[in-house]
């Protein structure tokens, strides 16, 4: 529910706008602080999106999704937008989110091929140099992961020294040196079944609808691909996994396999610790909804420690993480 003291900016906007007397009701926004509406008017729906607590998101977005519908995506439109305000009044897709089609039976593999597709149609006609944005290198790699160091380890193990918390540095700068190897493009980090939707009447690529790309920057090809194929809210076949990763490296010849391995497991290893450390952070605040996908989260940091073979993270976690829950 938005807040009561953005009422009066929000039904201002509004008012501005033409949607002044449309029926309101809130929408859920999962771990965003981001706050949704639904707007209904005279049988035409859209959607308000109030960021007020995270502002700066909000050029981001904007400029993300040109470029994304430049290139031939959906994406919401946006139909008003009060930047000063951090208020946006958008496109409403409707509820055919994958992860409730997922939900209602649906068969994957469709779903799964047509976001694999969209991610190979974005990565072949927008240009990394298109427009400013973040950029995802190593040391911002690193920098990220630097949440599970010192959020999650200090709660549930042996925090970290200044030296030890520099070594932790040094064996991410090692394992993710693969990705120098590979060439990079534009990521929108938030790549998965919640944020993408089936879009009726729409063919191709522009039947997958995209949203929440606010972090969205320029990283490795392959990111976005391991949110999408190792979801920390669900379980996926292992075949709908290879095979969705072979029509993507198959869509890019250039790309050596060995490099491409290398660097998923180090990449996947890095953004699971980061959402474990979320999501406890979450938990601490008070919202557990999220502990259900921990020992999902930790079987893939298990997987992904065992392919690397790298004894220095594993040192490392099992000093400070005695119980070790990734094993």
């Amino acid at each position: 529910m938005l807040s009561a003291a953005r009422q009066p900016a929000i039904a201002a906007f509004l008012a501005a706008n033409g949607w002044a007397d449309a029926r309101r009701a809130p929408l859920a926004g999962d771990a965003s602080a981001r706050r949704y509406e639904r707007l209904v008017r005279d049988g035409e729906r859209a959607v308000l999106m109030d960021a007020a607590a995270v502002p700066d998101q909000v050029a981001p977005f904007l400029a993300v999704g040109r470029l994304l519908a430049a290139a031939g995506l959906s994406v919401p439109t946006v139909r008003a937008a009060d930047p000063g305000q951090a208020l946006l009044l958008l496109e409403d897709f409707g509820d055919q989110t994958f992860t409730l089609l997922l939900a209602e039976g649906a068969d994957p593999a469709p779903l799964y091929r047509l976001a694999t597709a969209s991610l190979i149609h974005l990565h072949h006609h927008v240009a990394p140099g298109a427009t400013a944005l973040k950029r995802y290198d190593i040391a911002a790699w690193i920098a990220i992961v630097h949440l599970f160091a010192e959020v999650y380890v200090p709660r549930h193990g042996r925090p970290a020294d200044a030296g030890e918390l520099a070594a932790f540095e040094a064996i991410w700068r090692a394992l993710l040196s693969p990705l120098q190897a590979l060439p990079e493009t534009l990521v929108l980090r938030d790549f998965h079944a919640g944020n993408l939707f089936r879009l009726a009447g729409r063919d191709g690529v522009a039947a997958c609808g995209l949203i929440d790309y606010q972090d969205a920057g320029l990283g490795c090809v392959l990111y976005d691909l391991i949110s999408l194929l190792e979801d920390a809210r669900r379980d996926l076949d292992p075949g709908i996994v290879a095979a969705c990763r072979s029509q993507y490296l198959a869509a890019f010849p250039a790309i050596e396999p060995g490099a491409a391995d290398a660097a998923w497991h180090a990449l996947a290893l890095q953004r699971h610790l980061r959402v474990i450390a979320v999501f406890d952070r979450l938990a601490a605040s008070g919202d557990d909804r999220y502990l259900v996908h921990m020992p999902r989260l930790w079987a893939y940091v298990g997987t992904h420690l065992r392919a690397l073979a790298e004894p220095d993270l594993n040192d490392w976690l099992h000093r400070h993480l005695p119980a070790a829950p990734w094993t």
